[in-house]
């Protein structure tokens, strides 16, 4: 089976700064690297990331950071273009879509791909808009990878026009998210990790803080960056603000309950499970997840995981469960995570698509 060489532009491997892909990207990438494939990543140097970087340059992959200006978008897809698979991610922040054109229209026999890691979102602005450029561009990639979102964005893509569409979901990376002794920097009856987004505000008070407001006898922790002015209305909540990936199964191993909220646009296409749910898993944390359909294909609720529908059940679920209940809870969903839901899982599909893509044109010998 052919090695491949792969071309990568994406937000950041190197940094997980306002950028929640960085440890998917750095789980699929690592096992393809295990598998014998060669990739170099392609970011920006933009919004503050290398500055608050929590990755030296890994040896799974080489990691070129480029100035944000078009010249240098210019040179890096220049170097790449011999590449035997290109691919272009959603999202990332600058000169999408200068990028997005370039990658699907580069000549040569290497296979060209986006990866959308908001497909709800791309999807709903191409409905709402008939002259988004991307638009135009759908059908001039091999195919479209995407985080999730199951049969129904497979579905939408293609009425897009995409040639194929394949979704690439979250899982574990166990060399990374595992059980560690409990930190009390991050002691809490519920623990939630994420920043404060415009879709994801509305569903982080509905779950998170009327649940604070329910239970005012248990403890909240909040992690993540825009969140102080909300923590200080509530006594029972606390913000420990952006929290840096080496302490990610500190944080899930201390909370009794991990908590994960959607984003709107995600919990609306379902099947989209978050990093965090992979995480935490990993780390025998016990979760508590937002209602969206597809729960059950990664975790059985009731025995794997607890799903809530709002606030309310929340602050119920945290009075039901013991910490006997909820650490039983935790290992039965590290035992199904480490089954059937790791980066090598993942990385066994998507090296087939690749080389699969390859073979359509002729370019796999």
């Amino acid at each position: 089976m052919k090695s491949l060489d792969i071309a990568f532009f994406g937000s950041s491997l190197v940094s997980a700064y306002w950028n929640g892909a960085a440890t998917y990207f750095r789980g699929v990438i690592k096992e393809m690297h295990r598998r014998g494939h060669r990739v170099t990543f392609y970011e920006p140097d933009a919004f503050e990331r290398q500055q608050h970087r929590d990755l030296d340059n890994p040896e799974f992959a080489r990691s070129v950071v480029y100035p944000a200006t078009e010249s240098a978008v210019w040179a890096a897809l220049e170097e790449a273009r011999s590449a035997d698979v290109v691919i272009k991610a959603s999202g990332v922040g600058v000169f999408d879509d200068l990028l997005e054109s370039a990658v699907a229209r580069m000549r040569g026999p290497g296979a060209r791909f986006y990866w959308d890691v908001d497909a709800p979102a791309t999807l709903a602005r191409m409905r709402n808009n008939a002259d988004d450029p991307f638009l135009a561009l759908v059908s001039e990639y091999d195919a479209v990878l995407t985080y999730g979102g199951g049969d129904p964005v497979v579905r939408c893509y293609r009425e897009q026009g995409a040639r194929h569409c394949v979704p690439i979901y979250n899982a574990l990376d166990p060399d990374t998210h595992f059980p560690v002794q409990p930190d009390e920097r991050f002691a809490a009856d519920l623990g939630f990790v994420g920043n404060r987004l415009p879709d994801r505000e509305a569903r982080v008070e509905e779950f998170f803080f009327e649940a604070a407001r329910q239970a005012p006898e248990k403890r909240f922790l909040l992690a993540g960056s825009g969140w102080d002015q909300n923590v200080r209305q509530l006594p029972n909540v606390r913000s420990c603000g952006h929290l840096y990936t080496r302490d990610h199964n500190a944080f899930n191993a201390s909370a009794r309950v991990v908590l994960n909220v959607c984003r709107e646009s995600m919990a609306e296409i379902g099947f989209s499970p978050a990093t965090r749910v992979f995480e935490a898993a990993g780390a025998g944390a016990c979760l508590i997840t937002d209602a969206w359909e597809g729960v059950e294909l990664f975790l059985e609720p009731g025995v794997e995981c607890e799903v809530a529908r709002d606030g309310q059940e929340v602050a119920s679920i945290l009075r039901r469960l013991t910490a006997e209940d909820a650490a039983k809870m935790g290992k039965k969903a590290r035992e199904r995570m480490l089954r059937e839901h790791t980066y090598a899982h993942r990385a066994g599909l998507l090296e087939a698509v690749l080389q699969g893509a390859l073979a359509d044109r002729g370019a796999l010998v």
